[in-house]
């Protein structure tokens, strides 16, 4: 079909759009406290990037020349729009880089979809973390490219969610997301490690050892920042499975054991 996208649903167009989860590297219990279960085991080459405390953005361009931003749940603004939905700050940090790069991000042959980490002024509780003078930036951490949209479109929305959230989505490669990243002018969130997943600890003290290992946040916006890192997200290369590695997880868990100890 040809893509229009006042004739689409756009229910759907957001469903095949959102960011799956991401689980925990060890198994999340009870009360938030981690199990010694790795409940993600990798192989092979793995890649670490620091998890940055924001908000997440999906920037969406579609055959038609459309351009829509997107939270998390919500499609929030195309860019021929007068008006956006302000949640969060989201429209405001990113509008005026979907309009002037454009050119450059859209595919006449496929949806696509950057997603981006905004983090800064008022977003959230870590704010403070990136930044003391009220700036705002955002990250690229993920590209995903769906050439068979007209499959999709056709689908009941409980069969798009499934598909999207049982690996459907094609992500980049993380060397393909480095240029990609380039290319579009954008910085990608920080890389923090790459090699062998035989390196990477597999003990909930040895986890959280490697973690505070990685200093503080390399996406300070000014040098007042308190710079406390959220943690690593550690993705396959190739991007076929990922988890998280949060800070306050493993503190939580640790401060627990050492209350029943």
């Amino acid at each position: 079909m040809s893509f229009d996208i006042l004739q689409i649903d756009l229910s759907k167009l957001n469903s095949m759009t959102k960011y799956p989860s991401i689980l925990t590297y060890h198994l999340l219990g009870e009360k938030g406290v981690l199990q010694d279960t790795v409940q993600i085991p990798f192989a092979g080459r793995v890649v670490g990037s620091e998890k940055v405390d924001g908000t997440n953005c999906r920037l969406i361009f579609c055959p038609d020349k459309s351009a829509l931003v997107g939270s998390r749940e919500d499609l929030l603004w195309e860019r021929r729009d007068l008006v956006g939905n302000p949640a969060m700050g989201i429209v405001d940090a990113v509008r005026q880089v979907v309009r002037t790069q454009f050119p450059k991000l859209w595919d006449e042959n496929s949806i696509k979809v950057y997603y981006l980490e905004v983090y800064g002024k008022s977003i959230g509780a870590a704010a403070k973390n990136y930044t003391k003078d009220g700036k705002v930036g955002f990250r690229l951490f993920d590209v995903v490219s769906i050439e068979n949209y007209d499959e999709l479109f056709s689908l009941p929305a409980e069969k798009i969610a499934h598909w999207r959230d049982n690996g459907g989505q094609k992500f980049v490669h993380a060397d393909q997301l480095c240029q990609l990243a380039s290319d579009a002018g954008f910085t990608p969130v920080p890389p923090l490690f790459d090699f062998d997943a035989s390196s990477l600890p597999r003990e909930l003290d040895a986890t959280y050892e490697f973690l505070m290992s990685q200093g503080l946040t390399k996406c300070k916006l000014d040098d007042a920042a308190e710079g406390i890192p959220e943690g690593i997200v550690v993705r396959a290369a190739d991007r076929s499975s990922i988890a998280k590695i949060r800070r306050e997880d493993y503190e939580r868990t640790i401060k627990r054991a050492k209350v029943k100890g």
